[in-house]
Parts: structure tokens; sequence; C-alpha cells
């Protein structure tokens, strides 16, 4: 937000004055407080013309927090929608290589598609322990702090 203001700031300064300034830069802070903040404006009596413009950040989640039954919920229907695993069989202890017979290649691949549904990169070590869903459940609630 600061750098949007500023951006602004220095784009006006040089072609207008410092009236239009600051009611350009109050336009643009008041079109972004459905987004990211909120405005309150101080109209208390005192020896200032203006009123003062107060600005307190204002956070928004997108998602609720991580459970140990939503990453199970979401690690079996990234493992169902994959093409080389048949649904029938998959279970939270069915082994990648040996019960559901993916090979090496299938298992990187299934490891990147956790690693786009969760959001964070798996280091090379960690994965080739991942053999199993229940494996990639604990290791995901493990990264994300989830205990139950």
């Amino acid at each position: 937000m600061s750098a949007l203001v500023q951006g602004l700031r220095s784009a006006l300064a040089g072609r207008c004055g410092s009236a239009y300034l600051k009611s350009a830069v109050r336009t643009a802070a008041l079109g972004v407080q459905q987004k990211h903040i909120h405005i309150l404006t101080d109209h208390r009596p005192s020896l200032l013309a203006k009123p003062i413009l107060l600005v307190s950040p204002r956070r928004g989640y997108s998602h609720e927090p991580l459970s140990l039954e939503l990453i199970k919920e979401r690690v079996l229907l990234v493992l169902k929608l994959y093409d080389k695993i048949d649904p029938s069989k998959l279970k939270l202890e069915s082994h990648f290589i040996n019960d559901l017979g993916l090979d090496s290649l299938d298992h990187v691949e299934v490891i990147m598609a956790m690693e786009d549904e969760f959001g964070f990169e798996i280091p090379d070590g960690d994965a080739e322990r991942l053999l199993r869903p229940a494996d990639i459940v604990q290791y995901v609630g493990d990264r994300n702090d989830v205990y139950e």
C-alpha cells in the first residue's frame, strides 16, 4: 500500500500542485480501502483546518486453518485425480510403488502435485521418505504445525 501511495505521489509531484496531489492520494487510498485497509477520518475540532486521515491495517484470511482431517482429504483427492492410480486401491497406508504400482517418476510427479496443492516445496531428501499417503499427511501436518 505504501509503495502504491509513494509511486502515485512521485508520479503526480512533477505534474500537479499539492492540492491535486493530496486529493489524488486520498482517492487512491479510498479505492483500495475495500480490499486492504480501513480508513478513518478524525473530525475532532482542532487548530488544523483539514481532517486527519487515520489508517489501520486489516488482514483477511483466505482459508480455514489446516487440520489433519482436511490434509488427509486433500491428499487423497489429489491422488484420486492422478490418472495412474486406481482409486479403489487407494488407502492412507497404500505404498506408492508396492501397492499402487507407481514407478520412481510417478512418485516424483505425486510429490510435485502435493507441492502445488499445499503451496510449499518438499526437499528431495524428504520426498524420498514419503512413500505412502499417510507419510505425506504427517509431513504436511508437521510442516504447518498441525497437531491433534
